[in-house]
């Protein structure tokens, strides 16, 4: 089956011969938007993430193994362990008959889910910009390459589980605008801080993909504007302090959509 055959089929068009395999941590599997998957429980997933979004726009059929705390390490070779229980290495789903591999993982290598709920401005605390840069030295930028070679043996290892297959890895969008907003408890410094770490990270691991010959799919654009700053009804990414039920800075529902009608689009036929 060619992959521009793949790429051309319509919304709601019979599924191909072959199938997808969505990988990666929660910003691919949307932790409490409903309806979530029940048959995966400790892996907070979405029915409808941007995974099951773009299958339906391109018209393959399904196999979801991203889930909610993934490193790239339970991509490519450590079972994950959650509160229902342990779930398989993310990679065991593919095969010679997988056509297609989405990916988005990395941020949980460096904590970074962590760093950013401290970043949350509280009367005494010490600005992230600061805490993490000393004399010159940024220690997120450190922890994120060091994650290069690991990075790029989960992409080696989704190629050899996968040889047939298009390979799309999936960045981080743009979670907060430059400045930040009055909205959402962050300093301008910090919030322009965070921004910085996450574009490193989409940079490093766009390298790694790219030099491999895989597509990597930059979200930052698409998503400006949309960020935890926007109206809840434009949002993308919950914020700090979610206006609805969701996960702090990960995709609403409105942003699975976006996200996966924008992959399906961008994606290299």
């Amino acid at each position: 089956m060619a992959l521009g055959t793949l790429c051309a089929q319509p919304a709601g068009a019979t599924p191909l011969r072959g199938e997808y395999v969505a990988l990666g941590d929660s910003a691919a599997a949307g932790p409490l938007i409903a309806p979530q998957d029940l048959t995966v429980p400790g892996c907070l997933r979405a029915q409808r993430n941007y995974p099951a979004v773009l299958a339906d726009r391109i018209g393959v059929r399904l196999r979801d193994a991203t889930c909610s705390s993934a490193t790239s390490e339970n991509v490519s070779a450590v079972l994950q362990r959650t509160p229902a229980g342990t779930v398989p290495v993310q990679t065991s789903l593919l095969s010679v008959h997988t056509r297609l591999v989405t990916l988005t993982i990395g941020l949980n290598d460096v904590k970074m889910f962590s760093v950013a709920l401290s970043c949350a401005e509280l009367p005494g605390s010490v600005p992230c910009s600061q805490r993490y840069r000393r004399g010159g030295i940024d220690e997120l930028e450190i922890r994120i390459d060091r994650q290069r070679p690991k990075w790029g043996q989960t992409l080696d290892a989704i190629r050899r589980a996968a040889p047939n297959a298009k390979v799309v890895v999936v960045g981080y969008g743009t979670y907060v605008r430059a400045g930040g907003c009055a909205s959402q408890p962050v300093t301008p410094a910090d919030a322009d801080y965070l921004r910085a770490v996450v574009a490193h990270a989409n940079t490093v691991m766009a390298g790694q993909a790219q030099r491999r010959g895989m597509q990597f799919v930059d979200l930052a654009a698409m998503s400006a504007g949309h960020d935890m700053c926007a109206p809840p009804n434009r949002q993308y990414f919950f914020g700090l302090v979610p206006a609805s039920v969701g996960a702090p800075l990960h995709p609403t529902a409105l942003g699975m959509v976006a996200i996966g009608r924008y992959v399906a689009a961008t994606m290299d036929h």
